[in-house]
C-alpha cells in the first residue's frame, strides 16, 4: 500500500489531549507549520502561510507525547499524511492529519533531556523453566533436551 510519509517541522499549537481507548492510549494535538522566506525589500526573514495539522499518536507514543509536549514548543513530526474532505452544514471542509510514527523536540531551538519511559512491571520469576545446561554424565554424544527459549531482554537503562 502506498502511503504519503511526511516530516513536518513546526510548533505545538494546542495542548495534547490524551485518551485511553479500547485499542490502547491515543493522543492528539494541533501543530502549526509556518513557511519562512527572505524578504529582499525589507532585508529580513518574514513569515509566510501557516498550515495546521492534527497530529495523532497511539500506544506508547501517545503516552510519551502527552507527558512531554506543551503549547509553543518546537517539534518535528514524522508520519503518514491523511487529507480528508467533508461536507458539513453545506460547506466543504478539508483537514490534514498526520498519523505520527515519531515525534521529537526540534533541538535547533533549545535543549531537551531524554528520559526513558518506565516499562510496566511484570511478574517476577521466569516465564519458562530454566533449561538444563549441564553435560550429561555417561559420555553420550546426544545434546541435552533443551526447550526453545527466547533471548533475554536487555536490562533497562535508567
Amino acid at each position: 500500500m502506498n502511503e504519503t510519509m511526511v516530516c513536518a517541522v513546526g510548533r505545538v499549537a494546542t495542548q495534547p489531549v490524551y485518551r485511553e481507548m479500547a485499542s490502547g492510549p491515543s493522543a492528539r494535538f494541533r501543530m502549526a507549520v509556518t513557511a519562512r522566506y527572505w524578504d529582499r525589500e525589507k532585508n529580513m526573514w518574514a513569515d509566510g502561510h501557516t498550515n495546521f495539522f492534527t497530529v495523532w499518536a497511539n500506544r506508547q507514543l501517545a503516552t510519551n507525547t502527552a507527558a512531554s509536549l506543551t503549547v509553543g514548543e518546537p517539534v518535528i513530526v514524522q508520519g503518514r499524511l491523511k487529507v480528508r474532505t467533508d461536507v458539513r452544514e453545506g460547506q466543504s471542509w478539508t483537514s490534514a492529519d498526520i498519523d505520527a510514527v515519531a515525534i521529537g523536540h526540534d533541538l535547533a531551538w533549545g535543549t531537551s533531556a531524554f528520559r526513558r519511559a518506565g516499562r510496566p512491571e511484570t511478574a517476577s520469576g521466569p516465564t519458562q523453566p530454566e533449561p538444563n545446561w549441564e553435560t550429561p554424565s555417561g559420555g553420550s554424544a546426544e545434546p541435552p533436551d533443551v526447550p526453545a527459549q527466547q533471548p533475554p531482554e536487555p536490562a533497562a537503562l535508567t
